[in-house]
């Protein structure tokens, strides 16, 4: 059950002081004319990997999301929230380390208690608050209500719209059943999953420029939270896709062509937002969720999806707005989506509250050309109970990894009871690899640079008590 303690400590408390905040900055210290904001997208793939589109060397042909790198800033090393989906998105929407945000692995509505907590300040809150209209469009996971659990829908993290599955489409990206609309389920669809979430969105921006013209809302900004399926498995896509890549009953063929799908879907919401003339100022993010579960799509970096090797962290990064920032530069500095929602306030203007701490940090400086490097008072961390190794950090050129010193089971889904002894736990066989020299991590310098595995081995241990300290332990919850 969602704890109403939760709600109150919510509105009573940092909200309403940054809705006070907000509406004073807006409002005296910047001009008050909706059309001047930028509108917001965010387009987020789903185990992408990081060597899979054309931009980023990989096989599948890309062009409209290459266009984007093209025309925006592509980040040559950009990490997900966490190696698996849920955290990953929990990270993306609050700026902070999953486990602070109440998810520690990928949820099941069914037998978890988990979900995002009422208590975190998202972007769509940020920006709502900022007077911009907000929609989800896509995949959750990040928890639905299920018969047994009572859980907080896209709603109540600050989107006005939301059209969503819980998880993955269903039975796969073709003719999805599972899809729900603030709400209410919508039954099954015909065609595919991508270009479904592209007609939704379409017909959500049509919606609001069609409102009468007593109605504001046509000239809001908004902010579309665009979360594809593709190419999580099961997978599907047309034939005449396929073919271009192999036999049709090829697997890599079929994931390829998921992705080169999910391309023509982007071209189609681009092409809308530029009919609308919105393209010129509106914010585009393009990334994906975790690195890819396919060995052959990342990179060449060690590991896959579920692991904090490179491979499963590593993903594409861009950033495009056509009237604020650089065009056509990749940027060597280390990013993620742990960056976008203090970038996205950055940019914006936007004000949050200074209280609540964030794990990321605002990259506007490099996007805008201000400056090629950027420092980080708090290196970048996973946490991940199931891979070995279980932890990791990136401080500038090195990377620090363990492995936990308990056991757990091997079961593939999270079990809720595991949580005590997650935060209690302990690490061990600490390994250091110079990203810039070695970003295959072949080489463990661990032995060779005890000095350097003591300073980061500190900073990983204090950010990890933080984050246990913020947790919450589901198993106690009543």
């Amino acid at each position: 059950m969602i704890d109403p303690s939760e709600r109150l400590f919510k509105m009573s408390a940092h909200r309403l002081i940054h809705l006070i905040a907000v509406g004073i900055a807006i409002c005296v210290g910047r001009p008050c004319l909706s059309n001047e904001r930028p509108n917001v997208v965010m387009l987020l793939a789903d185990d992408l990997g990081y060597q899979d589109v054309g931009c980023y060397d990989g096989p599948v042909k890309t062009p409209n999301i290459d266009k984007l790198a093209a025309t925006g800033v592509r980040f040559e090393t950009f990490y997900s929230g966490c190696a698996v989906c849920s955290p990953s998105r929990a990270t993306l929407l609050t700026g902070r380390h999953h486990i602070r945000a109440g998810v520690y692995s990928w949820i099941h509505d069914e037998s978890q208690r988990s979900h995002l907590l009422l208590r975190e300040q998202t972007l769509a809150e940020i920006l709502h608050d900022a007077g911009y209209a907000t929609a989800h469009i896509g995949k959750w996971h990040l928890g639905l209500p299920s018969e047994r659990f009572d859980k907080p829908t896209p709603d109540k993290h600050g989107f006005d719209y939301w059209f969503a599955t819980w998880n993955n489409a269903s039975p796969s990206h073709r003719n999805p059943d599972n899809f729900i609309r603030n709400g209410t389920a919508v039954g099954k669809l015909e065609g595919y999953s991508c270009q479904l979430v592209v007609d939704e969105a379409i017909n959500w921006l049509n919606s609001r420029s069609d409102s009468p013209a007593t109605d504001s809302s046509a000239d809001q900004p908004f902010f579309l939270n665009v979360w594809f399926h593709e190419p999580h498995a099961p997978i599907a896509a047309p034939d005449s896709i396929t073919k271009q890549y192999g036999k049709e009953r090829d697997k890599a063929a079929i994931y390829s062509a998921t992705i080169d799908n999910t391309d023509h879907a982007i071209g189609r919401l681009v092409e809308h937002l530029d009919q609308m003339g919105a393209s010129e100022n509106t914010l585009i993010i393009y990334a994906s969720d975790n690195g890819s579960y396919r060995d052959d799509r990342t990179g060449g970096l060690r590991g896959r999806k579920g692991v904090n090797w490179e491979g499963g962290i590593r993903v594409p990064g861009i950033f495009n707005w056509p009237a604020k920032l650089q065009s056509g530069v990749t940027s060597e500095v280390p990013a993620g989506l742990v960056d976008v929602l203090p970038t996205v306030c950055g940019l914006l203007g936007l004000e949050r509250d200074a209280s609540i701490h964030l794990d990321g940090i605002d990259l506007s400086s490099v996007l805008r050309g201000e400056t090629d490097h950027l420092g980080r008072d708090q290196p970048l961390f996973w946490h991940l109970q199931r891979s070995r190794p279980i932890i990791a950090i990136r401080d500038g050129d090195y990377s620090l990894v363990a492995e936990r010193d308990y056991e757990i089971p091997t079961d593939n889904m999270f079990q809720e009871s595991w949580i005590p002894q997650i935060r209690q736990g302990g690490y061990k066989n600490f390994q250091l690899f110079d990203l810039k020299n070695d970003p295959k991590q072949t080489t463990n310098l661990a032995a060779k640079r005890p000095e350097i595995v003591s300073q980061l081995k500190t900073k990983m241990l204090e950010i990890n008590r933080s984050i246990m300290a913020d947790g919450t332990d589901w198993s106690a919850a009543q």
